[in-house]
């Protein structure tokens, strides 16, 4: 009888999910509202690419996009231009964003970014409640910073810091945290005691390398000089760059002096530009319109990391080309799991000259250190082996949000009003430009 009723119970469940998943599709309301911390550029960093991943996810899914955003366009934006998805600018600190929230009235509310969940989170709640609270991580900023930190000061690595504070707080408010990295997901899970209910793990979505696709990879003897490739506005990129100037190159050039370092990347300032010598072949070429097409025609990608967090879209991109790398272990971090490296992973930067030089000159090596970045992408970042499973479980959220929500107890404490000091600092600025605009 036990055995019958439960069966009964299950079927019930299942009943009642299905009803819910069908009102969001009947009723048009399976809406979803994303507020980016800025445009996406997927030409200019890996974290425009991802955003256009998650939105291509979540159109396939039947999803109705808005695109909401503070900041100003670039030349660089992406062209939405057939996709259904529709873009609003909205303001910070401004209650124009609640009434436009409220009469769009989405299903999810994705966030891009714990800056942006800060923002916009209380409002998102107040205006509606009903919505299912998700944030895009993008990397964890606390875990970057302290590493840069520790590298600069030569100090220990302090991961309990405010930011960790703030952006452990956002996670905690939102219903569910889309992590890009396996170390972070222990390092939150483990360091942290966040309860994985609240975590999922999402890496880069890519499409699977057929071998059609390699057999037209541009081949070693055709390809030259060595490359490296990073959106100038992150500052692990600059750190890398300044490394291989002073660091690596120097050595390296020595030992192949044929070849060039290219050095390509979107928002080069002036101090980038600078490093520049064309006597010792060391280029700053500057935005590359395509990375992979740019990628493709170098043998070897360049990146001493050291210091960084998430995972490396450089990478991913090189592997789809049939590029090898050298890095280091932060560069590499949570990239490969077991499997082996495109190429080799040294912290020590002689032997990280030396395996430089191997890899450039060895076409054997070369070509078996091509073969296994098509394993890692073919086996990490295989697009179909996350979609059904993220599509599972916002589906299981968007039917069970009440459950889900009272089983994290402290975003309940941290959503609660008395103690959203981001709610009452917005609300003062608001009223504070108010006063500026009609003095």
């Amino acid at each position: 009888m036990a055995f019958g009723r439960r069966n009964h119970i299950n079927l019930q469940q299942t009943k009642q999910k299905t009803l819910i998943l069908h009102k969001f599709q009947t009723m048009g309301e399976k809406k979803l509202l994303i507020i980016g911390l800025v445009w996406p550029e997927p030409t200019s960093s890996a974290a425009g690419t991802r955003m256009i991943q998650l939105i291509d996810l979540f159109l396939n899914s039947g999803y109705q996009i808005t695109f909401a955003c503070a900041a100003l366009k670039s030349d660089f934006s992406f062209d939405f231009t057939g996709r259904n998805v529709s873009e609003h600018q909205i303001k910070l600190n401004d209650s124009s964003f609640n009434l436009f929230v409220k009469d769009f009235n989405p299903a999810i509310v994705l966030f891009d970014r714990f800056m942006v969940e800060e923002q916009y989170g209380w409002r998102v709640q107040q205006e509606c409640p009903d919505a299912l609270r998700i944030l895009d991580t993008e990397d964890l900023h606390f875990l970057r910073t302290a590493r840069e930190q520790s590298i600069k000061k030569q100090i220990a690595t302090d991961l309990f810091s405010d930011l960790a504070k703030r952006e452990i707080a956002s996670i905690l408010r939102s219903d569910l945290s889309l992590i890009i990295s396996e170390t972070e997901m222990k390092i939150l899970i483990q360091q942290f005691k966040i309860n994985g209910s609240i975590l999922h793990y999402l890496p880069f979505l890519e499409k699977e390398i057929m071998p059609e696709i390699a057999s037209n990879w541009i081949p070693f003897e055709q390809r030259a000089d060595f490359v490296f490739i990073g959106n100038f506005l992150h500052e692990p990129n600059w750190n890398t760059v300044q490394t291989l100037k002073n660091k690596i190159w120097p050595t390296l050039r020595k030992k192949i002096p044929g070849a060039s370092l290219n050095i390509y990347g979107a928002y080069a300032s002036q101090k980038v530009i600078q490093l520049e010598n064309k006597k010792e072949k060391f280029f700053i070429k500057g935005r590359a319109d395509d990375a992979r097409v740019t990628l493709a025609k170098h043998r070897v990608l360049l990146a001493p990391i050291q210091f960084g967090a998430g995972v490396k879209g450089k990478f991913i991109d090189a592997m789809q080309v049939g590029t090898p790398s050298v890095t280091t272990q932060i560069g590499a971090e949570a990239m490969k799991g077991e499997l082996e490296w495109n190429g080799f992973v040294e912290d020590d930067l002689q032997i990280f000259v030396e395996k430089s030089i191997e890899l450039y000159i060895d076409k054997v090596l070369w070509t078996s250190a091509q073969i296994r970045g098509i394993q890692i992408i073919n086996q990490r970042y295989n697009l179909h082996h996350f979609t059904a499973d993220f599509n599972s479980r916002i589906n299981d959220l968007l039917t069970q949000l009440t459950a889900h929500r009272e089983n994290n107890f402290f975003g309940q404490i941290l959503n609660h009003q008395a103690i959203q000091y981001t709610k009452y600092m917005s609300l003062w600025i608001e009223e504070k430009n108010k006063h500026k605009s009609s003095s």
